[in-house]
């Protein structure tokens, strides 16, 4: 096998030999890649290496951003008042950084304005449009017509 490692003269060495030297150092034999020919093998401490790794993860997960999705409900005949009141909401969740779904809920035979929906859908994505912007047009799916903003700037 192929010896690498610090404090070692880089080699092929027998396995037996390379044991010898691991257990003389007081560290471990770890096999980097056994699909090498012939396989090379590292003298670290294994113990330490995990550590290193789980630290180096840990990093990492630390850096990634969770996204968030705040939601806003309509009515198909939601008044200017109440409109803008959410907008107001929306503008809100935009500025920190979080995705925002919109959607229009049609209750029983509200179904008919669905036009009115989407309408309000695109009113919402238009005055929006220096905060966000459209991840998803207004799509209807079932009772509800959905449309998803993401915000253009994330604060921290």
């Amino acid at each position: 096998m192929r010896l690498v490692g610090d404090n070692v003269e880089v080699g092929i060495y027998p396995t037996r030999k390379a044991l010898g030297i691991a257990q003389e150092m007081e560290l471990d034999l770890v096999e980097i890649s056994p699909k090498a020919d012939p396989p090379v093998c590292k003298i670290i401490d294994y113990k330490k290496f995990l550590y290193e790794q789980k630290k180096r993860d840990k990093a990492l997960k630390a850096k990634t951003t969770k996204v968030v999705v705040k939601e806003i409900r309509f009515g198909p005949q939601t008044d200017d008042h109440d409109f803008e009141f959410k907008k107001r909401h929306a503008e809100k969740f935009l500025k920190e950084g979080a995705k925002l779904k919109a959607f229009v809920f049609f209750k029983g035979r509200s179904i008919v304005y669905k036009d009115q929906g989407e309408i309000l859908l695109l009113r919402l994505a238009q005055e929006l449009e220096e905060l966000g912007k459209v991840e998803q047009m207004p799509k209807l799916e079932g009772k509800r017509m959905t449309m998803f903003i993401t915000p253009k700037t994330v604060k921290k």
